[in-house]
């Protein structure tokens, strides 16, 4: 039996029409290229920052480290904090 013509367009929610405002914010590629090239050309992840943190090995009494890591999640940023305010001090003497 051959199946009905429905005159109703179909919606499909993963595959929604586009916008005036998604058409805005497409991009171009380069004439020539083609998607998979202009895709692996485009720039990934985060951006750069200007003042890169660095990692260190840096040896530290255990007492110090267990009482840091005591202070829950973002010890290593308050660690760097506290860091940040002695270099401070050396600077200005």
């Amino acid at each position: 039996m051959p199946r009905k013509q429905t005159k109703e367009p179909v919606f499909d929610r993963d595959n929604p029409e586009w916008t005036k405002a998604d058409f805005a914010k497409a991009v171009r590629h380069k004439p020539g290229t083609t998607l998979l090239e202009a895709a692996s050309q485009a720039r990934r992840g985060r951006p750069r920052l200007a003042n890169p943190k660095q990692s260190v090995k840096l040896r530290l009494d255990a007492d110090v480290l267990a009482s840091y890591r005591k202070t829950g999640r973002g010890w290593q940023t308050r660690m760097n904090a506290d860091l940040r305010k002695a270099a401070r001090k050396l600077k200005t003497g």
